[in-house]
């Protein structure tokens, strides 16, 4: 909206040139998502409250979790605000990619809402059944797939992070998978969302590293001369990736431990489907595995867990996802959440370490 505003205001002011770069618009994204969840945050806390919308602890969880009962949560709505109107605000709204990332962010949002809603307002412990869940999350995410698919330009090829000349076409196969991708994405994150601000460290870091391959994949000489796919328009993400940054820290402000508000399956859902569709976007889908590599082992350790317990008859884990294991061994909740940041990080720069490993 600035964008549309302002620039056309370079050809009379200079000073409004600056709307063009993508850098510039990137950094007032992240600033204008971290100053509106500092001003609307305690707001939506107190509303929250106000709804009686309060996490309800598992009694078979670890004991150290019962004191968290009665907190705040759908926190995620603060999120998605933060999210989508600075990114209304300083990206190119003639950009394709930017409304199927926010059709995902928000349809995925909605959906965690109405699960949300039922379970801590409605106080129906079961909320959206899984079928349910699943069914408009494969919906929504298909609508993107088959809008890419039927996108003039845009390649349906996989790419390899680490071979270059290794791109095989999916063909009508690109559709269920950018579905898995997306759908995936968001389950994980979910998931993940178990411990004050597990997840949204994670996030932040993997919108970071997203920022930098859609900046890089949308410019033409950046992606030819590191041997990564050209998608024109894919640069205009980087905007809401610093949106997305920024919402992250904002929300961190709330959520650090001890937790004011938890983001509930509103933003979690959310924010793990954005990922994935950032991810099917820039054809750094495969990248996404090694840069959420802490989401992957957390849906991992699920599938394993209900796996062998239910063919075995014994559990893997003490208790899944995996975060709970090391909390049930006696690792201390802030060590289990500063450890899968910095695992974070290290993952993130091997993905990066990737641009120059093709």
């Amino acid at each position: 909206m600035l964008y549309h505003l302002l620039f056309p205001l370079a050809s009379s002011y200079k000073l409004f040139n600056v709307f063009k770069y993508l850098t510039f618009r990137t950094i007032y994204a992240m600033i204008t998502a971290l100053v509106l969840s500092f001003i609307v945050g305690p707001w939506v806390i107190r509303k929250l409250e106000g709804l009686q919308a309060r996490q309800v602890i598992r009694t078979d969880g670890p004991e150290s979790h019962l004191k968290k009962q009665g907190t705040p949560t759908m926190g995620g709505v603060l999120i998605l605000v933060c999210i989508i109107v600075p990114t209304l605000l300083w990206a190119d709204l003639r950009n394709a990619f930017i409304w199927l990332t926010l059709f995902i962010i928000g349809g995925y949002g909605l959906l965690g809402f109405f699960d949300d809603y039922k379970k801590v307002v409605e106080k129906n412990p079961k909320g959206l059944s899984p079928r349910q869940k699943m069914f408009w999350q494969i919906l929504l995410a298909g609508a993107v797939a088959i809008t890419l698919y039927n996108l003039p330009g845009f390649s349906t090829e996989l790419y390899l992070p680490f071979f270059k000349k290794v791109h095989p076409e999916l063909g009508l196969l690109f559709i269920p998978f950018v579905t898995i991708v997306i759908v995936g994405a968001s389950n994980a994150v979910n998931l993940t969302d178990g411990l004050d601000g597990l997840a949204i460290g994670p996030v932040a870091i993997n919108a970071a590293t997203y920022m930098l391959f859609c900046y890089i994949a949308g410019n033409a000489k950046l992606s030819g001369y590191l041997a990564i796919p050209y998608v024109p328009g894919a640069g205009e993400l980087a905007v809401l990736c610093g949106a997305v940054i920024g919402a992250g820290l904002g929300f961190l402000w709330y959520n650090s431990y001890p937790a004011e508000v938890f983001m509930g399956d509103v933003g979690s859902l959310a924010l793990g489907g954005g990922l994935g569709t950032l991810a099917v976007l820039t054809k750094q889908e495969i990248l996404l595995v090694i840069v959420g590599g802490v989401f992957v082992v957390e849906a991992l350790s699920v599938i394993f867990q209900v796996g062998s317990y239910k063919y075995r008859g014994k559990r893997i884990f003490r208790m899944a996802p995996i975060h709970h294991h090391f909390e049930l061994k006696g690792v201390a909740e802030p060590k289990i959440i500063v450890r899968f940041w910095i695992i974070t990080i290290i993952l993130a720069l091997v993905a990066i370490s990737t641009l120059k490993m093709r």
